[in-house]
């Protein structure tokens, strides 16, 4: 599904990324893990076209897609959570919801009801303010926004970051819930190891920009990527 090649990314004079090569496959969690500030978000950035990479490729449903622009990377369906959430405060639920439209085709430009089914307490609020909501209650809202996408890739960036443990629990069973179903590829950027490390099947640790440790879960060492995420 995915295929970066060496990605490289600076900010201004400064580097952040050295030669991230990663891939994702559908119906499987890639995670990236690492302490705060090595790039991992950044290399998101780059994914949903919100950054350009300095050198290197970004292959997406074996076409070169690299430095495309966010509206079309979204529109050959990549969906990203930012850390934040970044839902629109003034907007009601309803509408924050509805923003997800604009790359769908009109037929389609509906709220399914598989999204209540997976965030119960959104179908509550349609008509409050994404302002008004909680901060769970947001990330909840920035995930439901990102799959009425439809996405083939999902990007999310901390989704438990200042998260109570019970929506904790509910953001990992919906997880769990859109892998099962084998049709998108997703990326966890996630510090909450045992969280990430019970959903991963493939774990990259990133310092300093780099990839310093990577494997299948199944095999990788846990000593190892414990000491490596926690430079």
């Amino acid at each position: 599904m995915l295929k970066t090649n060496e990605i490289c990314l600076h900010y201004g004079s400064s580097q952040i990324l050295y030669n991230i090569s990663i891939e994702a496959m559908i119906g499987e969690i890639t995670c990236l893990m690492g302490s705060n500030g090595v790039g991992k978000t950044s290399l998101l950035k780059v994914l949903s076209g919100n950054h350009p990479s300095s050198s290197g490729n970004y292959i997406l449903n074996e076409k070169d897609v690299t430095n495309f622009e966010a509206h079309k990377l979204a529109s050959r369906g990549v969906g990203y959570v930012p850390q934040g959430r970044f839902i629109f405060p003034l907007l009601t639920v309803e509408e924050n919801l509805m923003s997800g439209f604009a790359v769908l085709k009109k037929d389609e430009r509906y709220i399914p009801k598989l999204i209540f089914d997976l965030f119960p307490v959104l179908k509550k609020m349609l008509s409050r303010k994404g302002g008004d909501l909680s901060g769970g209650q947001q990330q909840q809202l920035a995930i439901a926004r990102a799959l009425i996408m439809q996405p083939k890739l999902l990007l999310l960036d901390e989704p438990t970051e200042g998260i109570q443990p019970n929506i904790i629990t509910l953001i990992g069973e919906v997880i769990d819930y859109l892998k099962s179903q084998k049709n998108m590829a997703i990326i966890l950027v996630e510090q909450y190891f045992d969280f990430a490390f019970a959903r991963a099947d493939h774990i990259f640790a990133i310092t300093r920009g780099e990839i310093v440790y990577e494997g299948r879960k199944a095999i990788i060492d846990q000593k190892k990527l414990r000491k490596a995420v926690s430079i």
